[in-house]
């Protein structure tokens, strides 16, 4: 019998094979170029640096090369002058060979200082450029990209970064110049032999194009299923309580250790494809070796060829195929880093979908009147509209209270008017300017809204209400505290306004998160303010005292109220009553009661039941 988790899990599995088949054969190469774009704008700061780098890297291979050069003087001059009693050839081949110890030693590691500076300046570059990126996004990105795949970018695919240009650099570094170098010593040396070596770089030409194509494919299952993982991990935790409540430990374990597995089985394939890659050079370069000493061997036979010369040739002959082992690391570390890359310059790239405006128009001190002209709205191409030609005028000062069934489109209403998002066609004007030519600072000065779940910060209450004017004193905070009724509270908590809420404000109750998002609010003292079933977590004796502070502070404010609870809706100057984004009743809450509508058949019913 196949359990909704396994369907879950299969699909999971089915569409991340389909996107990454996708990814490599329609855009693969569009994205590696991304990638790659990114990759140097994040090192071009650092070409100074780099350029010292690789002087010392050029160095240190220069030194290692000496030392096979400095064994066959030994063997073929300095050893028979030592017979005839001349020690200075020997005397010079030792020192020669401490000199380039102590130039490699040396070299190599100001190398890996250098690198290892210009990794993690990259890197901190990286995360700050992710997380400002990630907050100049709107509302809408958002909603439909999870905050586990932001985190995800932030720190699987960053530590993907990490390891390339940790041991990924100083691999491509020292490989590439040792293949240049041996090559071209090896061709000097005895070229007839070398061309036994250079014969083998056909078969490893096409070994490397299969190893790159298809650990680019194998890295990309890998970035795909690691954030699957971290997403499911962050949507549990931020769950904990349903997930107690509901005994849901089994299922998300089920759904975890499929993801785990898909992760697992990537590495594994990737790890796979490396091993076959070493192993296919291996032999390529045993082969190399072998045909070597026994060609080079019957020619220090037949006396064409030195005993010395031999030796240094097949030390770089072993040496030659090592670096071959050091390119497929950093071909490993590339392609994890140039998948992740991928995700990240995907992310990058994502424009908000409100701008700031090209050319900003000052709003200056607001009035609060609000207009919507012929505004429809869908959230996108494919959705439904939400607002349909939809036209309002409420004028400064005024609250209007909106109301309507799950749908009506009021919290659309409140979104536009806070330019959560743009709308679709139309205009929402403020003091009769378009808010799409208001720059981000400025409105929110003018609009501020109160939502259900208002976040509260790790840090003080104080903190979190002066969050509405970080340049408020301390008895401005405690005012705006006490005209919402938080004062009281507030004082009794172990240190008062200094008390650390915790995180998402884990130490006050809802209602008191609730006082405290009012108090911020407040402070701000901005011209529209937009309340968003923002009394729904208050208990009753709470939401009286909040509803006298309303009506004391919503006075010559403009406002949008959206309620369930008519109590809250009673205090409006305006009630709309919204059905499919469409007004249906507008009027007083006085003249709507008196008439025989939708709104007055709510009152009823919320009177009888507080009979």
């Amino acid at each position: 019998m196949t359990t909704p988790v396994d369907t879950e899990e299969e699909a999971w599995r089915g569409v991340a094979s389909e996107e990454i088949e996708e990814l490599d054969h329609a855009t693969g190469v569009k994205l590696q170029a991304r990638s790659r774009k990114l990759l140097g704008s994040l090192l071009r700061p650092h070409a100074r640096k780099a350029s010292v780098a690789l002087a010392s890297v050029i160095t240190t291979n220069l030194g290692y090369l000496a030392f096979p050069l400095l064994i066959a003087a030994t063997i073929d001059s300095a050893i028979p002058a030592a017979r005839r009693g001349d020690y200075v050839p020997m005397l010079w081949c030792v020192a020669g060979y401490l000199a380039c110890a102590v130039l490699t030693t040396s070299t190599r590691y100001a190398f890996l200082r250098l690198c290892g500076r210009i990794g993690q300046d990259v890197l901190l570059d990286l995360r700050q450029r992710i997380f400002r990126h990630a907050q100049t996004l709107s509302v809408g990105f958002h909603e439909k990209y999870t905050s586990g795949k932001v985190i995800a970018r932030l720190t699987s695919d960053v530590d993907a970064l990490q390891d390339l240009v940790e041991e990924g650099l100083d691999s491509l570094f020292y490989a590439g110049l040792s293949l240049i170098g041996i090559t071209v010593v090896l061709l000097w040396l005895d070229w007839p032999l070398a061309m036994v070596v250079v014969a083998g770089f056909l078969p490893v030409y096409f070994i490397w194009r299969w190893f790159r194509r298809r650990s680019m494919l194998a890295y990309r299952g890998t970035r795909g299923a690691i954030a699957k993982i971290i997403v499911q991990f962050v949507e549990t935790m931020n769950g904990i309580r349903a997930v107690f409540a509901y005994r849901r430990e089994d299922r998300n374990e089920k759904i975890m250790t499929g993801f785990n597995s898909s992760f697992r089985d990537a590495n594994t394939d990737a790890l796979s494809v490396m091993a076959v890659f070493i192993a296919t050079i291996r032999t390529i370069g045993n082969v190399s070796l072998a045909i070597v000493l026994a060609w080079g061997g019957w020619r220090v036979a037949n006396g064409t060829l030195e005993l010395g010369v031999l030796a240094a040739f097949m030390l770089y002959v072993m040496r030659f195929y090592d670096p071959f082992d050091e390119l497929a690391m950093f071909a490993n570390s590339y392609s994890s880093a140039t998948a992740a890359l991928e995700k990240i310059s995907g992310l990058l790239e994502e424009k908000p979908s409100v701008p700031e405006p090209a050319s900003p128009v000052p709003l200056g001190h607001s009035r609060g009147d609000v207009r919507f002209s012929d505004v429809e709205f869908r959230y996108t191409a494919s959705t439904r509209v939400v607002l349909p030609q939809f036209s309002l005028h409420v004028p400064a000062g005024q609250t209007v209270a909106l109301v309507g069934a799950t749908g009506a489109g009021k919290t659309t209403l409140a979104k536009l008017v806070a330019r959560f998002y743009d709308p679709t066609s139309g205009s929402v004007r403020l003091d009769d300017t378009d808010l799409r030519a208001v720059t981000d600072a400025d409105l929110r000065r003018a609009v501020v809204m109160v939502t259900q779940e208002n976040f509260l910060f790790s840090g003080s209450v104080a903190d979190n209400i002066g969050l509405g004017r970080p340049d408020a004193t301390r008895a401005e905070i405690e005012a705006a505290a006490a005209s919402v009724g938080a004062h009281e509270f507030i004082a009794a908590l172990p240190d008062g306004y200094d008390t650390d809420v915790r995180k998402r404000g884990g130490r006050l109750s809802a209602g008191q998160r609730q006082m405290v998002a009012f108090a911020r609010a407040f402070l701000a003292d901005p011209a529209v303010l937009v309340l968003d079933e923002a009394t729904s977590s208050l208990d009753v004796p709470t939401e009286r005292a909040v509803q006298s502070a309303l009506e004391t502070v919503l006075a010559d404010r403009t406002a949008f109220i959206i309620a369930h609870r008519l109590s809250t809706v009673l205090i409006a100057d305006r009630v709309l009553v919204l059905d499919g984004g469409i007004v249906v009743e507008d009027g007083s809450p006085e003249e709507l009661i008196g008439e025989s509508g939708q709104f007055a058949a709510l009152h009823t019913a919320w009177r009888d039941s507080l009979a």
